[in-house]
């Protein structure tokens, strides 16, 4: 999407504040509605674990942030927005008066997301001036990394309106999962209450502490529903047979008086005590803010580990830099470099929670792998791509030198700028610079030999590789070589 983007968030609660993060981080304009006088501050801290935290999800830049702004009324906030994002509590009456007011002053083709994890958008939509332009867009938290969405129409949604709800919330780095059909709680939330029900009768029984309970949860097949859900996660029990195998071996078991998920404990005061002391001798070692900063940091290594993969979650993020890339002004080919008489751009990122070390700034392995990195682009922008490499060619580093001039901490953007030193036959010369605005970060020198796969020996690279190289290297012959290249320095 192009051209300045403006959101409005009705509700700046925990998801409220989570949408605003959400659609500043990726460049849109906010405006915020919440009487709340504690709004601000509240959706400030919730931005600020944002902005540790999402710039470093994916491989691409995020764009410039976009501007938040808290209105006074509904009609200031939604003024010039094409998305209202309503997050206001879970009270049908409420939600029902926020629309009345809504509706009269929301722009023509603007739509309305409801981040409600129960109703139906038929209930949201009833007794409405332009029902039609009111969806569920369920998500959840924390808002601004985990992808899903629950987008959940109705018979008066219009199909070219679910289509654009879906474009808006993919141009924020979101999976929307259309529920066509309404049900009460929808689909994530009822599985979670299943859960959430059995939970609380092996508290009250004395089975297990809410420890024991998660350690059960996040130790063994909360990691497998991570990245392959429920059925394909049982698929795979089923062995060579699939799972028709696995129904037919377990599936009498379902008839057993194992759980209780028709039957509601009743959440009597000493249940609820034994629950919360548990909880508190659980976690109550850290604020929720450390909490939720302990959540963050486990999530992008979890979601950037499936990254590499294209899998699941992974999938989402390696999809959203590809269509940040051309905005990023990161190109695939040389012939897409707009000014080859500069070293070109083979990087635009920011620094994951991952690459730290105890020091709180970027560890010395990860500088290799953001050089690493833009070699692997600059390979690609010649033509050393995937089908290439197939193809049985490719180029091996022979040797590497970097320097470490200055810090780069978490979430922090740099560039990498790239100079091709020698380009000619089987060598590749280059010489990286990283750049976190106007600071000079580290350098990075590599010699790289092209191969011929087959024998693990040097070899010439394909005619059609070394036209794009030498088109690359003739242009950067023109410029100054690097003061640092070619030397090693020595510590007094």
């Amino acid at each position: 999407m192009t051209g300045v983007r403006k959101a409005a968030i009705i509700g700046g609660g925990v998801i409220g504040g989570g949408w605003a993060a959400r659609f500043a981080l990726n460049g849109w304009e906010v405006r915020v509605f919440d009487p709340d006088p504690e709004a601000e501050r509240k959706i400030g801290e919730v931005l600020a674990n944002a902005r540790r935290a999402l710039p470093g999800l994916g491989n691409v830049a995020l764009p410039e942030e976009g501007p938040i702004r808290f209105c006074d009324s509904l009609a200031e906030a939604v003024e010039g927005v094409t998305w209202v994002q309503e997050s206001v509590p879970e009270r049908l009456d409420l939600k029902h008066r926020i629309y009345g007011h809504l509706m009269a002053v929301l722009p023509e083709g603007a739509l309305v997301g409801s981040s409600t994890s129960g109703f139906k958008p038929s209930e949201l939509q009833e007794g409405q001036a332009r029902a039609g332009a009111i969806m569920v867009a369920h998500p959840f938290n924390p808002v601004y990394l985990l992808p899903l969405v629950e987008l959940v129409s109705s018979g008066a949604s219009a199909p070219e309106d679910i289509v654009r709800a879906q474009e808006i919330l993919r141009d924020i780095g979101m999976y929307p999962l259309h529920i066509k059909a309404e049900i009460d709680a929808h689909i994530a939330d009822r599985l979670l209450e299943a859960v959430w029900r059995e939970a609380l009768w092996l508290v009250k029984d004395g089975v297990a502490t809410t420890e024991e309970i998660d350690e059960a949860i996040r130790m063994g097949f909360g990691l497998r529903w991570a990245q392959m859900g429920l059925f394909e996660t049982y698929r795979i029990a089923g062995g060579e047979a699939g799972m028709a195998h696995f129904i037919a071996q377990f599936g009498p078991c379902l008839e057993w008086p194992w759980t209780k998920l028709m039957d509601v404990p009743e959440l009597t005061d000493e249940l609820i005590e034994k629950i919360a002391a548990q909880s508190d001798a659980q976690s109550g070692a850290h604020s929720i803010r450390e909490l939720e900063r302990i959540r963050d940091t486990n999530l992008v290594g979890i979601m950037r580990r499936l990254r590499w993969e294209d899998w699941g979650a992974g999938k989402v993020i390696r999809e959203g830099d590809a269509a940040r890339e051309a905005d990023a002004g990161l190109v695939r080919h040389v012939d897409d470099v707009k000014d080859l008489s500069k070293p070109v751009l083979t990087q635009s990122r920011a620094v994951p929670l991952e690459w730290l070390d105890y020091n709180g700034h970027m560890t010395e392995s990860r500088y290799l792998e953001a050089f690493a990195d833009a070699t692997d682009r600059l390979m690609e922008m010649i033509g050393c791509d995937l089908a290439y490499i197939e193809a049985g060619g490719s180029y091996f580093t022979a040797e590497t030198h970097i320097r470490h001039l200055d810090e780069a901490k978490a979430g922090e953007r740099f560039d990498i700028r790239t100079q091709v030193l020698v380009g000619e036959g089987k060598k590749l010369h280059l010489y990286h610079e990283m750049w976190a605005g106007e600071r000079l970060c580290a350098t990075g020198e590599h010699f790289l030999l092209h191969v011929d796969l087959k024998t693990r020996r040097s070899a010439p690279p394909a005619p059609e590789l070394e036209v794009a190289l030498g088109k690359l290297a003739r242009a950067h012959a023109a410029l100054p070589r690097p003061e640092a290249a070619g030397k090693v320095g020595r510590l007094s």
